[in-house]
């Protein structure tokens, strides 16, 4: 039990000492990342629903020939 309490402290001390060391954005850095992955997003967004709405045309087009 010993042990256990002494690798959670030892934890705990590790984690605040690599907290000071982490160098925190700034609001400017935050917001143009967010806008670099919000526009990432939707550019994927859009391709993917591409790709669907042309998939599902070829399935149409199958089934409406093959099919009934």
């Amino acid at each position: 039990m010993a042990g256990i309490i002494k690798g959670t402290q030892k934890f705990t001390e590790d984690v605040q000492v690599e907290m000071r060391r982490v160098t925190w954005p700034d609001r400017e850095q935050v917001r143009n990342a967010t806008a670099v992955i919000l526009v990432f997003v939707l550019i994927l967004a859009a391709i993917i629903g591409a790709m669907d709405s042309l998939f599902a045309g070829v399935v149409r087009l199958i089934v409406r020939t093959f099919g009934g």
